[in-house]
């Protein structure tokens, strides 16, 4: 199991140099990876920032770190501009780079621009998206959702994020993610990145065991303070 810090692109986590000092301990401690959230949360509450801009100041400031995001709703995004921005960050990060895709959750942040927020429309605007996205960029895709089209579509790509949290707590246990591990039927080249919660030292072979090849360690505001959440990143991932 490889290991990653996922954070939030808004809050107190919208400033870019929160999101450089988070990863340059999360490397220093031995974390696999640097994620980011994709919102547009000024339509709704809190200041955002954009996630290409961030992850290229933490490119710029680290040496190994896997980078991307978790998840880009790619139906309000243009898919060319999109692979244009992931190959630029592979150009600053050795091409350590991971496109998490999906429909997008947050109707406001479609309706607010005048985009269509029908269901079926974006997850047209998805597959079409994420087919440009492939011949304009080979890195890995991993698709986030638990509904069936989302687990049928990620079994297409490179991996798969459940959508396993709530604000305060994991949501989906070991047992459900192994069936829907089960579901999806692909082999060890499949990543799945299991977005989690876990304190210094807690295991989570659980997980592992269940088909989890990676583990997104989640935060954000409503889970603690920038230094205490930075305290965390710093103790190390979690013990499998």
């Amino acid at each position: 199991m490889k290991f990653a810090v996922c954070a939030a692109n808004f809050g107190s986590w919208s400033d870019p140099n929160v999101a450089v000092r988070a990863a340059r301990v999360a490397q220093a401690s031995e974390w696999d990876g640097f994620f980011l959230w994709d919102h547009l949360a000024f339509v709704w509450g809190p200041p955002s920032a954009d996630p290409w801009l961030t992850l290229a100041a933490v490119a710029a400031s680290t040496e190994r770190l896997i980078l991307g995001t978790a998840v880009t709703p790619l139906p309000r995004r243009r898919p060319q501009v999109v692979a244009q921005q992931l190959a630029t960050l592979e150009g600053l990060n050795g091409g350590r780079v991971i496109l998490g895709a999906g429909l997008g959750g947050n109707e406001r942040e479609f309706t607010e621009f005048g985009e269509n927020f029908d269901p079926h429309v974006r997850a047209k605007l998805l597959d079409d998206g994420l087919e440009l996205v492939r011949k304009l960029w080979d890195g890995p895709i991993w698709i986030g959702g638990n509904t069936g089209p989302a687990l049928r579509r990620a079994a297409r790509w490179d991996g798969w994020i459940p959508n396993s949290l709530e604000p305060d707590r994991i949501t989906m246990s070991a047992d459900e993610l192994a069936d829907n591990v089960r579901g999806i039927g692909r082999g060890d080249d499949f990543d799945v990145a299991f977005n989690g919660y876990s304190e210094a030292g807690e295991s989570v072979r659980a997980y592992a065991d269940a088909g989890a090849s990676w583990w997104l360690e989640n935060v954000h505001d409503r889970r603690g303070d920038v230094d205490a959440l930075v305290a965390r990143i710093d103790a190390g991932p979690p013990a499998v």
